[in-house]
């Protein structure tokens, strides 16, 4: 599985600004608002923002994981960015997060086993202190996609 091939370039952006948990939700959301996969941005925020309040995503190692099954999504996608600073999320570690993965998945007719497999496959990658240094240094989509898809 190439975890490139659940994004495309236009959900990848390398100079998200710094913001808010909340803030940086939000734009997020627009960024993966803009697949095809995704139907409505706005409600898949608020699916995001419900998800969050259970527990949050921000798993430590400055790496954040949101993510929710909505009606609104169509296939399983995501979106990356890296925030320009250290954003607060409330992460397990208590430490800022700068490297952020939404993650969309349809509420009800997902493949088995696709979504739970994306995020195994990304949180084992992100284990990796070597590739979320080069998340944190990739200079372009290209760069990002051949991280990603060094995952095994």
């Amino acid at each position: 599985m190439k975890l490139s091939t659940f994004t495309n370039a236009k959900l990848v952006n390398l100079v998200l600004p710094a913001g808010s948990k909340d803030e940086i939700l939000s734009s997020m959301a627009g960024l993966i608002a803009k697949s095809p996969s995704v139907t409505d941005g706005d409600q898949f925020l608020t699916d995001v923002r419900a998800r969050e309040k259970l527990v949050t995503t921000g798993v430590g190692y400055g790496v954040a994981f949101p993510h929710a099954k909505s009606t609104v999504v169509r296939n399983v996608v995501f979106a990356f960015a890296r925030t320009t600073q250290d954003v607060p999320f409330d992460a397990l570690d208590s430490n800022p997060v700068r490297l952020i993965f939404l993650i969309a998945a349809p509420k009800e007719t997902e493949p088995s086993g696709v979504y739970l497999n994306l995020m195994a496959r990304l949180s084992f990658l992100m284990k990796d202190e070597g590739k979320r240094s080069a998340l944190l240094a990739a200079e372009s989509v290209e760069a990002v996609y051949k991280i990603l898809d060094s995952a095994r």
